[in-house]
């Protein structure tokens, strides 16, 4: 099966996959739970956590839940120790640690998070980046010209969040981003548009553990939820469901009631946002906005 949106898509729909406008994020498709009382760990895990000059604002309890959870679970993979391997069928990203090991950390997915799989390597990360809107998007969204035609520096409303990784293949920028998002209630949902977005959280605790060279692989939809089940084993129901929504998704967008539908993604592009260039730095580069 030929992966529905190859990474020989047309240039401006790449630059519209990372980041959101602030003017068109919106809870209004997003029902939120009724109101629960979090468990001690996981308001720890997830409250207000004083970065630098910013504080990273706690994660309000009706877009958490301990299935959102970062934590250590049972993961099948060869991968060497260190290797991301995200999975957007099943709304994870894992960090593996070995021994049929990872971290799991939930993650929110836009069309444009399909648009890319394989490997790929992280040869620099960035706090609090700038994020810029490309010319496609001034022109659709015109409040955003004045105030930000030559960026949105690192904030607390900035789209990236308060981290964002860069992805890299053969030596070239794929415009693919992990990053965090100041909107956490599409944590767990499929959006409209975007790469892949993680609590402020939980993207500065990966940020924490990658460097220059880190290894990423990007799982298509059919390979959803691989790693989660023994080798060999059936494949379980879950994840034929999961496999096939994430097919289904790929193809033709989120339902309307799977996330926020007013979502409309932009990345920094990558002469803005990054160091200017498209070839691999030498080192791991961290330097904010």
């Amino acid at each position: 099966m030929k992966y529905p949106l190859p990474l020989a898509m047309p240039l401006v729909l790449l630059l519209a996959s990372c980041g959101a406008s602030p003017f068109q994020v919106s809870r209004a498709s997003h029902r939120p739970p009724p109101t629960q009382t979090l468990s001690p760990d996981l308001a720890a895990m997830y409250g207000a956590k004083p970065d630098g000059k910013l504080t990273i604002p706690a994660v309000p309890p009706r877009d958490l839940s301990e299935a959102k959870k970062r934590v250590e679970v049972t993961y099948w993979t060869s991968q060497p120790v260190g290797t991301i391997i995200v999975d957007p069928g099943m709304f994870h990203l894992y960090y593996v640690l070995g021994h049929d090991k990872a971290i799991r950390y939930e993650v929110s997915v836009g069309k444009q998070g399909y648009g890319f799989s394989g490997d790929a390597v992280i040869p620099y990360k960035r706090k609090w980046p700038r994020w810029t809107p490309t010319p496609y998007m001034l022109k659709t969204t015109p409040k955003l010209d004045d105030p930000w035609r030559n960026g949105m520096p690192g904030g607390l409303q900035n789209p990236l969040g308060a981290r964002a990784l860069y992805l890299f293949r053969n030596g070239k920028d794929t415009l693919y981003r992990i990053h965090g998002t100041p909107y956490p209630w599409t944590i767990g949902h499929a959006t409209t548009d975007g790469c892949i977005r993680l609590f402020d959280q939980d993207i500065v605790d990966l940020y924490k553990r990658v460097h220059s060279g880190t290894k990423v692989i990007v799982r298509p939809p059919q390979d959803s939820g691989k790693g989660t089940f023994p080798p060999g084993a059936p494949v379980p129901a879950t994840v034929l469901e999961a496999r096939s929504k994430a097919i289904d998704f790929a193809t033709k967008g989120p339902a309307p009631s799977t996330g926020p539908a007013s979502l409309s993604g932009m990345p920094e592009p990558s002469g803005s946002a990054s160091t200017g260039t498209t070839s691999t730095p030498p080192g791991l580069q961290t330097a904010s906005g």
